[in-house]
């Protein structure tokens, strides 16, 4: 069971059992208008991106995963940057794309399965394409402009938006998710707080600097455990 709450609209319920609480899940998540782009995160009560293994799947439930086959059904690609890739074992997902930003072309350590590579997109800057090929055969290969091994967040949006993908959703890592934000490009911010307090070695959003974002509560909801789940809409007023 999951119950939603927005202000002032009375709380609803969803029953994940019944066939179809997908299509409920569609329109509490759908986005709001044709090219956007989403942040997808879990974190602690205060704020860890990473459980006791160092990853975000012991901070998840199989409530949070059902929101995230949702969320990714609506989206054209999964954008990650290539250290998420490594460290929670990424697969392609079954109903969108998957996005990969490196900035060395190294994806070495990867898990995804060679015959899934031709739904795979790798973003990097030009001198790293050939690499990039090579630990990933098959995928295709976007190249974007880069100083100093750095690549703005514009250009990678506007990459991917040339290739046809207008939904993107960001998983992260927090350092990506931040890099979006900080840029002004996305729309909303999509949250599962796991109910625990714990030591955070891994921000939600990086260990640097971040400015004052104001937002927008667009959905709040409560699934078993103690699980939150939040919309937040980067555009207020």
């Amino acid at each position: 069971m999951i119950v939603s709450r927005v202000h002032p609209i009375p709380a609803d319920s969803v029953d994940l059992g019944d066939p179809g609480s997908r299509d409920r899940l569609l329109d509490w998540y759908r986005p709001d208008r044709d090219e956007w782009l989403r942040l997808n995160l879990v974190g602690s009560v205060n704020g860890s991106a990473a459980g006791p293994d160092g990853t975000s799947e012991t901070l998840t439930s199989a409530t949070d995963r059902r929101i995230l086959g949702v969320i990714r059904e609506l989206s054209d690609v999964v954008l990650v940057g290539a250290a998420s890739v490594r460290a929670e074992g990424y697969q392609v997902p079954r109903r969108a794309l998957l996005a990969v930003l490196t900035a060395s072309g190294d994806l070495s350590g990867h898990r995804l399965e060679p015959d899934q590579a031709g739904r795979v997109i790798v973003v990097c800057p030009a001198a790293a394409a050939e690499r990039a090929a090579k630990s990933v055969p098959g995928a295709r290969v976007l190249t974007v402009a880069d100083s100093d091994g750095r690549i703005a967040p514009q250009d990678v949006i506007a990459a991917l938006r040339g290739a046809g993908c207008a939904g993107i959703v960001c998983e992260g890592g927090p350092g990506l998710a931040a890099l979006f934000l900080e840029a002004g490009l996305v729309d909303d911010v999509c949250l599962t707080t796991s109910p625990v307090l714990r030591d955070v070695s891994l921000p939600l959003f990086g260990h640097g600097p971040l400015s004052e974002h104001p937002l927008a509560l667009r959905h709040l909801a409560v699934g078993e455990g103690g699980f939150v789940f939040s919309r937040w809409s980067t555009r207020v007023g």
